[in-house]
């Protein structure tokens, strides 16, 4: 359970942050940047929920949701003591993953083949998405980058992968149903 009397705590004044469990490292840390990168993506999905209607709202609720287990997941390092641990971790588990899968192939059934790259845009819904989605392309890279230092769980990093690919779809469909896709035309410039 999540308790919080105070907001402020001074303990990472010094550059430091307490990861969870209990280890303090640099707020630079690799492990700290991919959770942070998490949260952040969050935060912009918060910002695309503004422009939803119910059905999509629901499912983009559902996302926040997992990303905060994904941060939790990430800012608990040491997944051999996972067994022994106080408190059970939070750890993503394949069935998050399986249900993006599922979301994709039930959006992308409604849209027709892409002859050419998209260019974010369209509605605000889908620009916003968009950002989503190279938010957690970056999210992926940096826990990938993680995973060449340190144990990082393989369900939190595929996550991520399926992630970037429904914001994808879902720009689309929010794009009414990729009919206001705005197409990148090669050398159109020059």
């Amino acid at each position: 359970m999540v308790v919080l009397n105070k907001i402020y705590t001074r303990t990472g004044d010094k550059g430091t942050t307490a990861l969870g469990n209990g280890d303090r490292v640099a707020k630079h840390d690799a492990r700290v940047n991919a959770y942070g990168t998490s949260d952040e993506l969050n935060a912009a999905l918060g910002v695309a929920r503004l422009h939803a209607d119910t059905d999509m709202d629901v499912a983009l609720s559902r996302i926040q949701n997992d990303l905060f287990d994904l941060g939790a997941d990430l800012c608990r390092p040491d997944l051999s003591s996972d067994a022994t641990a106080e408190y059970p971790p939070l750890r993503m588990v394949e069935s998050q993953t399986t249900r993006l899968e599922t979301e994709i192939d039930a959006m992308n059934a409604s849209l027709s083949a892409l002859r050419s790259f998209i260019l974010p845009g369209g509605s605000a819904l889908s620009a916003h998405l968009h950002v989503c989605r190279t938010v957690a392309r970056r999210a992926e890279r940096l826990a990938t980058e993680l995973s060449t230092q340190e144990d990082v769980n393989p369900h939190a990093v595929k996550y991520l992968n399926r992630l970037s690919d429904w914001f994808f779809v879902a720009a689309r469909i929010a794009n009414d149903n990729g009919a206001s896709d705005v197409l990148w035309v090669p050398g159109a410039n020059r």
